[in-house]
């Protein structure tokens, strides 16, 4: 819902700010006044093109700031987040601001919650907040896709979308999987090329252990000399061949500290780690003495270990891996032998899956159809029975919806849709989108929301000169119906006529005066007081008597 609306060197304003509550509110001012630049500024902010022509005389650049709260708005918020542009304000309630600055030169910039955007973002987002109904570009039921969403929400066609839309991601998932194996061509030569490379990496242990106890056999082979006669040498000096053995010296030292233990008690202690000592040395020794019987100097051995790790790197440089990975790379070549065996298989059953997917979207898209054509005359007939209560009698509403030329499975169903209008008897009803009068163009729109009833998911629709071209009853039953679509949405709509006006649930006047020979323009709220007196003024003009007075509390009693 729009919250706050600040306008600065806008046109003939040079500064307003305006709060918006739910419901009706509406717009009122003498012509030529202005009371239109706020929905010209809700455009802009909507991602339209600008020009320097809507920086106000003699200011160098127009900013115009909307607030919105998105509690009422899950779709916007969504898109925030997914575009990381998402913010939260007190409460943990989402929030967004939109700011657009225009530059007198012709240029302008925009931000979405502080952060700079493309008019393009800004118009993804005012999508799913704002719907503009006039004579702007910018209207969202001009777009197929919107009129094909309102319908769906109107005939309830959730559940026959979903299972639609699921068939044809189904079915594109097999063709894109289909096409990928055709575009291999022919593969035998590639198997034969795979099996190969496969063979060669099979052949080696290239597990981890594998290769890990090679590196170590390596380096044993390689030092063998050296490890032979640094084992030879300890075990001489430890066993004694080499001078005292170790051994037999502790045991002398053991046995002198244990004579003289009984004068000092802490001699035993010491006595009892050398004794751990000596069985800590006779284990080492039986020890070296394997060691040194292991080790071997056969040279023909490591000359096998030196060949097996050459080939490893002949096989690592051949596949740019290190020879850790080759492992790996075994794993791969015969995962891509199996899925290219398979190829021919697959493609065989891919046709059959393929044909079937199909089958399901047209069941279930001849179920989805026929609940939008039902849906369709329902909206067409109630559309055309409030057009006539708006103004425009013998207008006709229909709900066009025809089969796609092509049988391809689309995820928004079968069938195109698009809303077709008659205005007057006898005319042919050509799309809503090609409707040349504005007031016309504005009422459609008001009639068609509500028999919807703001089933689509846009919380903020904007009317700008609904009640053009009508007035007595038919005005009032405009502005009713304005009154009965605020009920379920925020409504904002520009009008001339008393009846409508007299229906808001907030009302501003938008009112122009000359200072210093420049033009501008005031927006101000009205209390009931003076909603009394603009609505007498809308009534009578200039000259405001007792009579019109008395018709416009007349009309604000009407409303309650």
């Amino acid at each position: 819902m729009l919250a706050h609306l600040s306008l600065k060197q806008f046109a003939v304003v040079s500064a307003a700010e305006l709060s918006f509550g739910p419901g009706l509110t509406v717009i009122s001012g003498e012509t030529g006044a202005g009371k239109s630049l706020l929905v010209d500024a809700l455009g802009l902010l909507s991602g339209l093109r600008a020009d320097s022509g809507v920086v106000r005389h003699g200011a160098d650049r127009a900013e115009l700031v909307a607030d919105f709260t998105l509690d009422d708005a899950p779709q916007a918020a969504q898109w925030l987040r997914d575009n990381e542009l998402d913010e939260t304000g007190d409460g943990d309630v989402a929030v967004c601001q939109i700011r657009r600055v225009i530059r007198a030169d012709g240029g302008s910039r925009a931000w979405i919650n502080g952060r700079p955007v493309t008019l393009g973002q800004l118009g993804e987002l005012a999508a799913h907040l704002v719907e503009i109904h006039g004579q702007h570009e910018h209207q969202a039921l001009m777009s197929k896709a919107s009129q094909l969403g309102l319908l769906d929400a109107y005939g309830r066609c959730e559940a026959q979308r979903e299972p639609v839309e699921r068939a044809a991601r189904a079915w594109s998932a097999l063709l894109r999987e289909r096409e990928t194996l055709l575009a291999q061509g022919d593969v035998s030569d590639r198997i034969g090329w795979l099996e190969h490379q496969y063979a060669e990496l099979e052949r080696e242990a290239l597990e981890p252990d594998a290769l890990a106890k090679l590196l170590a056999d390596h380096r044993r082979h390689a030092h063998a000399a050296g490890l032979i006669a640094a084992c030879e040498s300890a075990f001489a000096r430890l066993g004694g061949e080499e001078g005292p053995s170790l051994t037999r010296t502790l045991q002398q030292v053991r046995g002198e500290l244990q004579r003289m233990s009984e004068h000092e008690p802490r001699l035993g202690e010491v006595e009892t780690m050398l004794d751990q000592a000596a069985i800590q040395i006779d284990e080492a020794v039986s020890l070296l003495d394997r060691v040194r019987d292991d080790l071997d100097l056969d040279p023909s051995e490591f000359e096998q270990i030196e060949h097996k790790m050459g080939r490893l790197h002949e096989l690592a440089r051949k596949h740019r891996v290190a020879p850790e990975r080759l492992a790996a790379t075994r794993d791969g070549l015969a995962a891509e032998l199996e899925q290219l065996r398979g190829a021919g298989e697959r493609l065989d059953r891919l046709d059959g899956e393929i044909d079937a997917a199909r089958a399901g979207w047209r069941r279930a898209a001849d179920a989805l159809g026929q609940a939008r054509r039902e849906a369709a005359r329902s909206l067409g007939a109630r559309t055309t029975e409030l057009i006539g209560e708006l103004g425009m009698g013998g207008g006709r509403f229909d709900v066009a919806v025809e089969p796609l030329d092509e049988d391809r499975p689309d995820p928004q169903g079968g069938e195109r849709v698009e809303f077709m209008v008659a205005a007057n008897p006898g005319q042919p009803a050509r799309p809503l989108r090609k409707v040349a009068s504005g007031g016309e163009l504005s009422r459609i729109s008001l009639a068609i929301e509500v028999a919807a009833f703001g089933l689509d998911a846009v919380p903020t629709m904007v009317f700008d000169e609904v009640d053009s071209g009508i007035g007595g009853a038919v005005a009032e039953i405009v502005g009713q119906k304005l009154r009965t679509l605020g009920a379920g949405r925020q409504v904002l709509c520009v009008t001339h006529l008393a009846q409508v006006a007299a229906q808001g649930h907030a009302h501003y006047r938008v009112s122009k005066a000359a200072s210093e020979g420049v033009t501008q323009s005031a927006v101000v709220v009205l209390g009931a007081k003076q909603r009394e007196e603009e609505l007498a003024r809308m009534l009578g003009g200039i000259e405001l008597s007792k009579e019109v007075r008395a018709a416009a509390r007349r009309l604000l009693a009407d409303v309650g």
